[in-house]
C-alpha cells in the first residue's frame, strides 16, 4: 500500500467529523489500528472503511461493544459469519427502535392532548382574563 493511500490524524478527524478525543478512544478500545510512526498516526483504506462502519453503527444506535465484536468476527470467522451476526444485530436493534418509536408517539400524543386542553382553557378565559394573568 502506498503512502498516498494513508491520511494523518487531523485529516481523519476532519474527513469523518469526529473529535481527536473520539478518534483516540476508538483506537484505545481497538476499533481502529492506525499505522504509527513515532507519535504520528496514519490511517489507510482499512481504517477508513472501519470508521464508516463505526459511525453508521452509532447512527443506528448500536453500542461500541456491539460494533467492536462485529468487526472482530470478520478477522476470526470470515464474511459469512459476519453477515449472519449483522442480521441478528440489525433485527435486535430494529426492535429497540420500534419500541422507542412507540414510546415517542405515545409521548407526542399525550403532549398534544395536554396542549389542546390548555388551549381550550385559555379560549374559555377570554382575551381579557388571559391577558391579566399573563402580566
Amino acid at each position: 500500500m502506498s503512502d498516498n493511500e494513508y491520511i494523518g490524524f487531523k485529516e481523519m478527524c476532519a474527513r469523518f467529523d469526529v473529535t481527536p478525543r473520539t478518534l483516540r478512544y476508538y483506537e484505545y478500545i481497538e476499533l481502529l489500528s492506525p499505522r504509527k510512526e513515532g507519535r504520528s498516526r496514519f490511517y489507510g483504506p482499512r481504517e477508513m472503511a472501519r470508521m464508516k462502519l463505526i459511525l453508521r453503527g452509532r447512527r443506528f444506535g448500536f453500542s461500541l461493544e456491539d460494533i467492536r465484536q462485529w468487526l472482530l468476527i470478520y478477522g476470526e470467522k470470515g464474511t459469512g459469519e459476519q453477515y449472519r451476526v449483522w442480521i441478528e444485530l440489525a433485527d435486535r436493534q430494529l426492535e429497540v427502535l420500534r419500541q422507542q418509536r412507540a414510546e415517542l408517539e405515545a409521548s407526542m400524543a399525550e403532549l398534544l392532548a395536554l396542549r389542546n386542553e390548555t388551549a381550550a382553557l385559555l379560549d374559555k378565559m377570554g382575551p381579557a382574563e388571559g391577558a391579566e394573568e399573563a402580566s
